[in-house]
């Protein structure tokens, strides 16, 4: 691992990324994963080596300019920011708007503030609105005062989500009487549709938003079967569970199911700085958002129920190598997802993490980014 330390990479890393706007790719809806990459890297100690994945990761694909602002949103008017959420031209005037308030308040009562307002349009980006803003707040939280890259950082985290805000029909709530292992494995799963490729995937999540009850029963049902507990506990629950969704499904894409575990874990990042009254709904949310994960991509749970199992019989390299192997790889899902892996791992030791960290690697293309 390098001598350079956290903030000084991360530091640079956004320095090296700020041309870049919030999308990549032809199709203009692959999110940029520049920065979230770099905070992971940096977090697990290999800051020497973050400068070089930037520009690595800058030429893998094109990124679109970043958008500009052009109408004022008002916060303090509700008809103002609700009409603007999921309006993805937008975005520029989202990140002022936050841009501003991050400048004016402290970070901490801006996430308050907002949270609530973008929880239910968590899938936002297939999360990564979420996710970026997590990776943005534990940046924030590094040093105070934060630097000025790293509020700005945040401030397009919540950009992002605000302008891609993705809501799902019904509403989760703590009040059923299954842990979260127990509620993946009732949950039924839409016939198979072969081999799903991602235009496929792309609408079955369509189709689980328009919610034909008749085509995924089971959906609003779901919603209200996990029990009450603690917020932390949960997101153990969720993570290690959707660590051995992944790992029993090689079938599926590569890519979709890590986020069945960074998005939870993202949301352990930023919980402590959100009032209690926060932390239930935000888990119940992201429980929502793991029934239509389930519903949109994957058909047979079977698989799931050996996933420990199947975590206990693979020969893995050591903790250190795993993250070595994540770093060498370069993709930025690995990364990230040894990064969340890692952590979740250290507050319950469930094969399922390094297994499924270990499967990403394999599964990837090295320059699948």
């Amino acid at each position: 691992m390098g001598t350079q330390g956290y903030a000084d990479a991360v530091g640079e890393a956004l320095q090296r990324l700020e041309g870049l706007g919030y999308e990549r790719g032809t199709n203009g809806d692959l999110a940029n994963h520049g920065p979230m990459g770099a905070e992971a890297l940096a977090v697990l100690g290999f800051g020497e080596a973050v400068s070089s994945w930037v520009e690595g990761y800058k030429q893998a694909m094109p990124h679109h300019d970043p958008p500009a602002p052009r109408f004022e949103i008002d916060p303090s008017d509700e008809s103002s920011w609700r009409e603007a959420l999921g309006q993805f031209h937008r975005a520029g005037d989202w990140e002022r708007l936050f841009w501003r308030e991050l400048r004016e308040d402290p970070w901490q009562r801006v996430l308050e503030r907002w949270w609530p307002r973008l929880l239910p349009g968590l899938m936002a980006g297939l999360t990564h609105g979420l996710i970026r803003t997590a990776h943005a707040t534990r940046s924030v939280a590094a040093a105070e005062p934060p630097s000025d890259l790293a509020l700005t950082e945040l401030a397009r985290g919540l950009a992002y989500w605000a302008a891609r805000y993705t809501g799902l029909p019904g509403d989760a709530r703590l009040i059923g009487k299954h842990r979260p292992a127990e509620a993946v494995a009732r949950l039924p799963r839409p016939e198979s549709e072969g081999v799903i490729t991602p235009p496929m995937a792309a609408e079955r999540l369509r189709r689980v938003r328009l919610q034909d009850d008749e085509e995924f029963p089971g959906y609003f049902d779901a919603l209200d079967d996990i029990a009450p507990n603690s917020a932390q506990w949960l997101l153990s629950e969720m993570t290690s569970t959707f660590a051995g969704v992944y790992l029993a499904h090689p079938e599926i894409l590569p890519i979709p199911l890590i986020h069945g575990v960074t998005a939870p874990a993202a949301i352990r990042l930023v919980l402590p700085y959100l009032p209690s009254e926060q932390h239930g709904p935000t888990v119940a949310t992201m429980w929502q958002v793991h029934v239509a994960l389930l519903m949109a991509f994957t058909s047979d749970a079977s698989p799931e129920r050996r996933s420990l199992d199947t975590a206990r019989a693979m020969d893995l390299p050591s903790g250190p190598q795993l993250l070595v192997g994540a770093m060498e790889h370069g993709d930025e899902h690995v990364i990230k997802f040894a990064e969340a892996c890692q952590r979740e791992y250290a507050l319950r030791p469930d094969p399922r993490y390094p297994a499924a960290a270990f499967a990403a690697q394999q599964r990837i293309a090295v320059l699948g980014r």
